[in-house]
């Protein structure tokens, strides 16, 4: 399917804190359902709409919005080639993905896509989504950095955000990882799971913040008390709840630098 169009929606006379909206989505009564969601929304006005990947980067051209409500799944360009091809442009405008599959969350965030709607959307959710753009849009580009800031694991039937603050310790398990978030409120381990490889998440990471000790962990270094010689060569890092992880002999140089040896 492809066809587009573009409403007036008064755009150019709204106070510079509204943003520009484009929603995209090959599903007509989506998109009727999304133009009703977002006319609840005075964050935003809708500017247009797209039906396929295609139509959506020309009118992205021509109506220069603040923020694209993005389908993944269509048929020709798919959302995400659509958001890479954005992303290249100056200035780029934020993405929020709207889309029935979950299993396109860690491209999403690669891309630094600003959230990861599943359908069917409430408004409470989108609204939230829609709160998150305004914020992005307030920090700037300078602000937001190229590392990583936030993670979204499936948890029943939607994504958490969780920040990158909230992470203690990462770990591989086979072609996930484990994040480690501290205690819930019963004073039990939290932790989730996210289809990512470690090596490759380990590079989105800020190294002032992170650290790989192992090849099977990545830790939070204000979670790091001390290192601990075992004898043999056998390195450890002391943590501050008193537990202790062995450093790898790969990555013992590199932790040995973080204090100064």
């Amino acid at each position: 399917m492809s066809g587009n169009g573009a409403a007036d929606g008064g755009g150019g006379g709204r106070s510079g804190g509204v943003l520009r909206t484009l929603i995209v989505d090959d599903e007509p009564l989506a998109i009727e359902r999304m133009q009703v969601l977002c006319a609840e929304l005075e964050q935003l006005v809708v500017v247009g709409t797209a039906s396929d990947g295609e139509a959506a980067l020309r009118l992205a051209d021509k109506l220069r919005p603040d923020l694209l409500l993005l389908d993944l799944t269509m048929p020709g360009l798919g959302g995400l080639a659509v958001a890479r091809q954005l992303a290249r442009r100056d200035p780029a405008p934020g993405v929020i993905f709207v889309t029935a599959h979950e299993d396109f969350a860690v491209q999403a965030f690669d891309i630094d896509a600003i959230d990861y709607v599943l359908k069917p959307v409430g408004a409470q959710r989108l609204e939230r989504a829609v709160d998150r753009a305004v914020a992005r849009r307030e920090r700037g580009p300078a602000e937001a950095g190229s590392w990583l800031t936030e993670f979204w694991v499936p948890h029943r039937s939607e994504l958490l955000r969780i920040d990158a603050d909230q992470v203690e310790r990462i770990d591989a398990e086979r072609d996930y990882v484990r994040l480690h978030v501290g205690q819930g409120d019963d004073g039990q381990p939290r932790s989730h799971l996210l289809l990512h490889a470690i090596a490759g998440l380990e590079g989105r990471l800020d190294p002032e913040r992170f650290i790989r000790i192992h090849r099977s962990t990545i830790l939070r270094r204000d979670r790091i008390r001390g290192l601990r010689h075992e004898g043999l060569g056998v390195w450890c890092v002391e943590l501050v709840d008193g537990s202790a992880l062995r450093i790898g002999r790969t990555y013992l140089r590199r932790v040995k630098a973080m204090a100064g040896r």
